[in-house]
């Protein structure tokens, strides 16, 4: 073709790769070159330079053009599925749900889909409490993101120990395959940057917080991140303290985070400690304008909930209304030492306290605080067990003795005096990280430290220090080999108790309020009970494990978890206490505190109380969390008449005293507990060294009460439930209202089964059924294995799948191979799609004819799919305005211009012309044809900005506006009073520099400049949140079009009588009086019925069951009696199997005398038809037979 043929309105190939583009406008430069404004397949316009060496590649098409109609029906039905498929995030409102191996609960469907996705960009911090499932809501908006193209690079930054949990259930539950950050891996990059290579990347917190090179290659240029996400993200704090800001280097790096990403989402059940100056230095993470500086008003609450969601555990309901968590209670099991062990705990514990002593009068203060640590690990190890105290005390003495043969052979060599401590010096900040890290490394850490940091100063004092340790450890071997353990007798006759039908009577649980409150039934004795144990030494786990293993008789009845293990090892002790009948009770070390989940079991034991409270909670945690059915019972062992008992003791029991009165939520708190603002772990070195000064103990007493008292927690439990939302029953029954709607319309799986049989088949592969709805896939086509590289995740295809499944329920079955999940998202899926598309996309434009074999009317209709989207006038990377909202739908116009949309995908109900049927040209020389021109699309174009997109905008402005108005009152009313201040305190400055006083550590230039910069932001923010505000609406795209031609214009035309047609059974009685029939029984019924015909759902009447949120759908079919067939869509059927317990095939069977019957199918249908079925018809006398009364 030549440039001049060029003309608006053609439709040329050539232009792009994989389509049609249609001709806006042609400049002219010259006669040899010009340029070519263009339309392509997505609406999108674009232009580009053509010259007369162009020529051979440019065709324009005659036969095939946009709106011809003469496309391939099959193919034309193939590819707007592939279409619809690829965009099925706008067909499923919750697409991540159907295709993940989830069964998501009210509050993490509420946070997801109503919280999370509508905001644009997202800055959230979700902070439901403990065991609510955060992991799985992050997995779900993720996914979301993905599927909605919004998200290629994802960055999740939690603690160490829950690095490789994060992973699995990713990839076990979504299919995302993230990759853990390791020094390996950061060392092996081939471009030098690992995060430029790695799109979806996991990341330890203190990997990244303590290594300034880490933080130098994550912020570089092209490093960016769509979403970024820290878990248990109260570790990012900062401190408000004595008028000064204290920066740890984790709240730097969230700062570094919060501006690397365009969504920010942190999650943790403990945002708030009880100070809300660091509350608001927390939340300026997410938004570091709203909150900006100091209370230059003073402390006040500030309005949070467009930025977070909490749910409390009390507040959480099941889809039928009930508690999600059952009711939890401790109970304390004092028990007295032996004369030999109190005789070496008052030893070990006087070794302590002159150690300490010691220690702080060293010159060096991290040496102090090391010996310090040092000390405390043996006090814990000696309430612990025999065991773990005389191993420790072994150890440590057999280390010195090593570091003293040393320094004795330095010194006889003439060598310079040596110093005696070796080892690592930690400071305060080292403590606390040691507090969170990954347990393998707290244990290695705390080996290092006990075996050699010491106060001794001289060889002198290290000589005497190893004679204090010998003696010491020959006391522990006494009480070790005595046998006699008043700990391990208490827990054996608790394991008596739990295991032995017999112990405890039965007794009532009273009702009261609030839940969780007032006492709570013991558990009935059975040995089919499993049991979780808690200790923090592994020396005491080991010894627990040949104890436990003896007194049942069976050492297999004991599985152990901890540190040291290896994931997949700690995982297969997992899932063998969870499944084995026969072992009865897990012994773990707080590597299961973290991350395990261990809701088979409904009783545990603290054999070891953690030193830090907010432990508790996380054990207690492993039990009490979603699909524990039982009251939780715990256990907690305290020493009698020992210094850090008798304070652990008081704590318990006013901590039971609290539960009886406020419920179970007491124990939500214990993260939160300062006494006299100190954490529990000061409090019991403070009894250690200083417990035999009674007026120390009746302070350390008085601090605990005053802590634990009745207003205190109910002040602490109110803010814990800050920015709080609750699920009454009435909003669960909202959300399952809506989720029984979006199951009924999911494309997975039966849609996408469909789809991918007919396209994999039609690209080249060979795919067959092994069992019912399980495929073997023996080829995959070249072009289709290579795809990966161009779409998904990343993931392979692979050359062959041993089995394929669609549905969840079928990827796992019992003695069958496992199978892989083909979900929008799986690469094999996404492969096939994109080839489908690019191959013959064009035929959406070019369009085709189908028929309607259920309408005897001869009037044809014309069918558009349509795409519309929202703007705002923020811009991306890329220099393109961001797209915030986007609509597809599909309009069907008659020859009256009279319009309805439709909400499935009607085309599966028409098929192709059928050979021997009126050709394309003869249907188009009909009258009844003449109205279908190239002119409709401006028809259709104005029909859906007339209707659909102000509907559209209004519901997206209405939301938007709110939220940007919300956040620019506070970022105005916040940067403005800073500026104020600071204004004011550059005019004071400036004033005592005159007066010859200038600031020491500020002067006025530099708080002006402060002024300033603030100023600049705020200018800088309020034109951002302008742009947010500022939406527009792009035209309404038409992506494909049909003709659809009524079954009788066939038969007109081909001379076939037309009472043929008008006999047919489909096209006998009223179906609006049947459906008026069938709503009427509904009412009677006791439901609440509403007609959806008119909207086209693939089902004709939606029946709400009162109160609970429950959908019945219904078909309504009308027939006389005697009829022959009942003919249903392909849509009703698929419909009808996605809710196979809801979904009724309503028959009313008008008799001869005038009465009707009606008759309710259930599960009516058992298979999908084949893709290129249109409808099936099913003999009226077989579903009659198999049907029964309404109920």
């Amino acid at each position: 073709m030549k440039l001049e043929d060029l003309q608006p309105q053609g439709a040329v190939r050539g232009i792009l790769p994989d389509g049609l583009v249609t001709v806006v406008s042609t400049e002219w430069h010259g006669s040899d070159a010009l340029t070519l404004i263009y339309r392509g397949p997505t609406g999108g316009v674009a232009e580009e330079v053509l010259y007369r060496h162009d020529e051979p590649r440019l065709t324009l098409v005659e036969a095939g053009r946009p709106w011809s109609f003469d496309g391939d029906g099959a193919l034309y039905r193939l590819v707007a599925e592939a279409h619809r498929i690829r965009l099925a995030h706008l067909f499923d409102p919750v697409l991540a749900v159907h295709t993940s191996l989830v069964d998501p609960l009210p509050h993490q469907i509420t946070a997801v889909y109503e919280e999370m996705l509508p905001r644009q960009p997202l800055r959230f911090l979700l902070a439901d409490d403990p065991g609510a499932g955060k992991t799985i809501m992050a997995g779900l908006f993720i996914k979301e993101l993905i599927a909605r193209g919004d998200l290629k690079r994802c960055l999740i930054v939690c603690p160490g120990s829950l690095a490789e949990q994060w992973q699995d259930e990713l990839y076990r539950r979504f299919h995302l395959p993230f990759e853990i950050l390791t020094n390996d891996k950061l060392e092996a990059a081939r471009t030098g940057n690992w995060f430029l290579e790695n799109d979806l990347a996991i990341a330890r917190l203190d990997k990244l917080s303590r290594n300034e090179d880490v933080q130098a290659r994550l912020a570089a240029p092209d490093a960016g991140w769509d979403l970024v996400v820290c878990d248990e993200a109260h570790k990012l704090s900062a401190t408000f303290f004595g008028g000064e800001v204290k920066l740890t280097k984790r709240y730097k790096l969230g700062q570094l985070l919060s501006g690397l990403t365009r969504h920010f989402l942190l999650m943790t059940a403990t945002p708030h400690n009880g100070k809300e100056e660091d509350f608001q230095l927390f939340l300026a993470l997410l938004d570091g304008d709203r909150f900006e500086g100091r209370f230059r008003d003073g402390v006040h609450q500030v309005e949070v909930s467009d930025l977070m969601r909490r749910m409390v555990k009390e507040s959480l309901l099941k889809f039928d209304g009930r508690p999600l968590f059952p009711e939890r209670i401790a109970y304390t099991v004092p028990y007295k030492l032996s004369d030999a062990e109190a005789r070496l705990y008052k030893d070990v514990t006087d070794y302590v306290r002159e150690e300490f002593n010691r220690a702080e009068k060293l010159a060096n203060d991290k040496r102090a605080g090391t010996v310090g640590f040092a000390l405390t690990i043996l006090q814990r190890r000696l309430a612990s067990s025999p065991e773990a105290i005389y191993q420790s005390l072994r150890r440590r003495k057999e280390r010195l003795e090593k570091r003293l043969r040393e320094l004795e052979l330095q010194q006889r060599g003439g060598a310079l005096p040596a110093v005696i401590a070796a080892g690592p010096d930690l400071d305060p900040d080292d403590v606390d990280d040691l507090e969170e890290a990954p347990e393998n490394e707290v244990e290695e850490a705390e080996e290092e430290i006990l075996d050699q940091a010491t106060a001794a100063r001289t060889i002198v004092e290290l000589k005497t220090e190893i004679a204090t340790l010998a003696r010491l450890e020959g006391l522990a071997a006494e009480v070790r080999r005595s046998g006699r353990d008043t700990k391990w007798r208490e827990l054996s006759r608790l394991l008596g108790e739990i295991f032995t039908p017999a112990a405890f009577g039965e007794s009532v649980a009273e009702e009261s309020a609030p839940y969780g409150s007032g006492p709570l039934p013991k558990p009935v004795p059975s040995p089919r009970q499993k049991l979780v144990v808690f200790t923090e030494h592994r020396d005491t786990l080991n010894y627990l494990a040949r104890q436990i293993g003896t007194l049942l008789g069976r050492p297999q009845a004991v599985v152990v978890i901890h540190g040291g293990m290896g994931r997949d090892e700690r995982r297969k002790a997992q899932e063998t206490f969870l499944h084995d009948p026969m072992v009865q009770v897990l012994l773990a070390t707080d590597a299961a505190g973290e991350g395990i989940n261990l809701q088979r079991a409904h009783l545990m034991v603290n054999y070891d109380l953690p030193w830090n409270p907010n432990r508790l909670e996380q054990r207690f945690g492993r039990i009490h969390r979603i699909g524990q059915t039982e009251v939780c019972h715990l256990w907690n062992l305290v020493a009698d008449e020992t210094r850090e008992g008798d304070v652990y003791r008081t704590l318990l029991e006013k901590l039971e005293e609290a539960r009886s009165a406020l419920g179970g939520q007491v124990f939500d708190v214990l993260g939160k507990l300062q006494f006299d603002g100190k954490p529990l772990r000061d409090l019991l070195i403070e009894a250690i060294r200083y417990g035999d000064q009674p007026e120390v103990r009746a302070r350390l007493t008085r601090a605990i009460e005053q802590t634990i008292d009745r207003p205190h927690l109910e002040e602490l439990i109110d803010e814990r439930a800050l920015a709080h939302d609750a699920m009454d029953t009435s909003r669960v029954a909202r959300v399952r209202e809506e989720m029984e709607r979006a199951d009924a319309r999911r494309l997975q799986p039966h849609y996408v089964e469909s789809f991918f049989l007919e396209a994999f088949r039609r690209l080249g592969g060979t795919v067959r059924q092994r069992e019912p709805r399980r495929y073997e896939v023996t080829h995959v086509p070249a072009p289709v294995k290579n795809r990966d590289r161009q779409v998904g995740m990343g993931e392979p295809v692979l050359a062959r799948y041993e089995r394929i499944a669609f549905e969840k329920d079928l990827i796992a079955p019992a003695g069958e191979p496992l199978a892989a999940f083909l979900c929008p998202g799986h690469p094999l899926l996404d492969a096939t799609l994109d080839l489908t598309l690019e191959r013959h996309r064009d035929l959406l434009r070019r369009g085709t004819v189908l028929v309607d074999e259920r309408d005897p009317g001869t009037r044809p209709r014309v069918l558009f799919t349509l795409e519309h989207a929202i703007q705002d006038a923020s811009l991306l990377p890329s220099g393109e305005r961001r797209t915030i909202s986007r609509r597809m739908l599909y309009v069907e116009l008659d020859a009256d211009g009279d319009a309805r949309h439709l909400q499935y995908a009607p085309y599966l109900d028409y098929r192709p012309l059928a050979p021997g049927e009126p050709a394309i040209d003869a249907l188009f020389g009909r009258p009844e044809m003449a109205w279908i021109t190239r002119d409709l699309e401006k028809t259709a174009l104005g029909h859906a900005i007339a209707t659909v997109v102000p509907g559209h905008v209004g519901e997206v402005r209405d939301r938007r506006l709110s939220w940007v108005e919300k956040t620019r009152a506070a970022v105005k009313d916040r940067l403005t009073k800073e500026i104020a201040w600071w204004d004011h305190r550059a005019e004071e400055l400036k004033a005592r520099e005159h007066a010859g006083r200038p600031g020491a550590r500020l002067n006025s230039q530099e708080a002006r400049r402060r002024a300033d910069d603030l100023q600049s932001r705020l200018q800088k923010r309020l034109a951002e949140l302008d742009r947010e505000a500022q939406l527009s609406a792009l035209p309404p795209v038409l992506l494909g079009g049909l003709v659809v031609v009524p079954m009788g214009l066939l038969v007109a035309m081909q001379g076939k009588p037309a009472a043929a047609l008008a006999a047919s059974p489909d096209t006998q009685a009223s179906a609006a009086r049947a459906r008026e029939i069938v709503m009427a029984v509904e009412r009677g019924l006791g439901f609440d019925p509403i007609d959806r015909e008119t909207e086209k759902l693939g089902y004709d009447v939606e029946s709400r069951v009162p109160g609970t949120g429950r959908l019945r759908f219904l078909e309504v079919k009308g027939r006389v009696s005697g009829a022959d067939t009942i003919t249903v869509t392909k849509n009703e059927i698929l419909y009808s199997l996605n809710k196979p317990d809801d979904f009724i095939l309503a028959i009313v069977e008008f008799l001869p005398d005038g009465a009707h019957g009606v008759h309710y199918v259930r599960k009516p249908f058992q298979r999908e038809p084949d893709f290129g079925a249109c409808s099936v018809n099913y003999a009226f006398g077989d579903l009659i037979a198999r049907a029964e009364a309404p109920a």
